[in-house]
């Protein structure tokens, strides 16, 4: 799932790549999780990686959902709601006060979605590569 997910945004991802995102999941010292949603037969069709932030501001903290991904050939049969209703479970039990991510604005379909789930924000992201190199 994760291959496909890494494959449909174009996103070149090596084995070792692969491999450090699954042992990151794997890892309880890490923050990086992972929710899965199967269909009936037990196969997987999609996923959603998620992690803790902290809200300095609001002095709290938030889950930022950095990937949500749902097999292309099962979409509309209703695993993302799976998981973002199982992700606002997951904000409950921790005490997290906000869940957050971001999509690309031509995501039409997603926002579609989105916006049954979570209230659009108007926030800008900007990405800034570190000190003498590239991202």
């Amino acid at each position: 799932m994760y291959r496909g997910y890494a494959d449909f945004y174009g996103v070149m991802q090596s084995e070792e790549a692969a491999a450090l995102v699954w042992s990151w999941i794997r890892d309880p010292d890490n923050e990086v999780e992972c929710l899965l949603v199967e269909d009936e037969p037990g196969r997987v069709v999609g996923l959603a990686h998620y992690r803790p932030f902290a809200r300095p501001l609001r002095a709290s903290m938030g889950c930022f959902l950095d990937d949500l991904f749902i097999d292309p050939a099962r979409r509309g049969g209703g695993a993302a709601e799976a998981l973002l209703a199982e992700l606002a479970n997951v904000a409950t039990e921790n005490g997290w006060d906000v869940v957050r991510w971001i999509t690309a604005d031509d995501n039409y379909r997603g926002r579609a979605k989105y916006d049954r789930h979570a209230t659009r924000t108007m926030w800008i992201t900007y990405d800034m590569p570190p000190a003498g190199g590239g991202l």
